[in-house]
């Protein structure tokens, strides 16, 4: 089922805001596996909507607000969303292979699960957001702000970390391996039995973090803090500093 929602209506509501009659369009034309595709949507106010499943592939929602929508399952490969505010939003198993999600405010959102392969997250917000097993191998998320993320069993192969706030980050079992941490901030994250070979650390700040069972084999640590954190099995002389 494909549908062309950049009708005379449809430019209207997202005109004027009318974001109650747009969401009671959805409601009746959009249900869960309707490929939207590229629509133009900047700035629309789709708050608690429910997007399961939709197709948003290339889809255009930067600046929008998706705050507590439901967006489990929603494809939206390769779209815009710069600045989009998905704060308390269930993105559980959502696609988002590709997208812009930069300065995006995902405070708080279920990303359980979530494919985020190549995704661009420079300096969004995911303070306490759920992305425990998701795919974020190759994801910007350099400056971003993920204090309190439930990261736990994500695959991080070769993603950019690089400044990003992870204090009482949960990394348990996470995949980071040759991942860039220079000069990350990890105080009190749990990074046990993390997987932490080739990665870079220079410069990050890993007071009382948790590095028991990690893998640190080639893992560069060179000026990173180390204070009071619990290396407990993990074997130093494997890394670089």
């Amino acid at each position: 089922m494909k549908i062309d929602i950049r009708n005379r209506f449809t430019r209207e509501v997202v005109v004027s805001g009318e974001a109650e009659s747009f969401r009671a369009f959805f409601r009746e034309f959009v249900k869960p596996g309707t490929r939207l595709g590229p629509v133009e949507l900047p700035g629309i106010n789709l708050v608690a909507s429910d997007l399961a499943g939709i197709d948003f592939s290339g889809a255009n929602l930067s600046g929008a607000n998706l705050t507590k929508a439901n967006l489990k399952g929603a494809i939206l490969t390769g779209s815009n969303l710069t600045r989009t505010i998905l704060i308390g939003a269930s993105l559980i198993e959502a696609e988002l292979t590709d997208s812009n999600l930069t300065g995006a405010d995902l405070t708080s959102a279920n990303l359980e699960r979530a494919i985020l392969v190549n995704a661009d997250l420079y300096w969004s917000s995911l303070i306490g957001a759920n992305l425990s097993h998701a795919d974020l191998s190759q994801t910007n998320l350099s400056k971003g702000n993920l204090t309190l993320a439930d990261l736990s069993e994500a695959d991080l192969f070769w993603a950019d970390l690089s400044g990003a706030n992870l204090t009482m980050a949960n990394l348990n079992r996470a995949s980071l391996t040759v991942a860039s941490l220079s000069k990350a901030c990890l105080t009190m994250a749990d990074l046990s039995g993390a997987t932490l070979a080739g990665a870079d650390l220079v410069g990050a700040d890993l007071r009382g973090a948790n590095l028991s069972g990690a893998d640190l084999t080639e893992t560069n640590i060179t000026g990173a803090n180390l204070t009071e954190t619990d290396t407990g099995s993990a074997d130093l002389s494997k890394a670089k500093s």
